[in-house]
């Protein structure tokens, strides 16, 4: 299983981004998915995930209201909508996979984890 994260980039706060991540080499309805983020010098921490019906999601507490996970499974994607976006959501965002059937919150949950895509929010 490959992940290729994509849409990152630099916007002014209170803008919005949305990222991509691609899942190839498995069969997307087998995995829930979920992005994590890395900002500098810190640990990589949950931001939220997905089960794979993508009725059931969570998020961060600090991006609740403005980070929805999305899927679409005829694209093997998996979107990360990010409005109202704050300094300090800056980071490297990575997309991960792991196998059914619950939520997975820490990086020991996932098997599977994509390059990272970056995500820079100016005052």
């Amino acid at each position: 299983v490959q992940l290729v994260e994509s849409g990152g980039g630099l916007v002014q706060a209170g803008g919005s981004l949305r990222l991509s991540c691609v899942l190839s080499g498995g069969l997307f309805s087998n995995y829930n998915m979920g992005w994590f983020r890395q900002a500098p010098g810190k640990e990589r921490e949950f931001v939220a995930a997905d089960t794979w019906s993508g009725v059931t999601t969570d998020y961060l507490d600090s991006v609740k209201g403005r980070f929805t996970i999305s899927r679409d499974d005829a694209k093997n994607t998996v979107y990360l909508q990010m409005n109202s976006l704050k300094p300090e959501d800056t980071a490297a965002y990575y997309c991960a996979a792991r196998s059914r059937p619950r939520l997975g919150y820490s990086l020991d949950d996932y098997s599977y984890w994509g390059q990272g895509t970056r995500v820079t929010v100016s005052p």
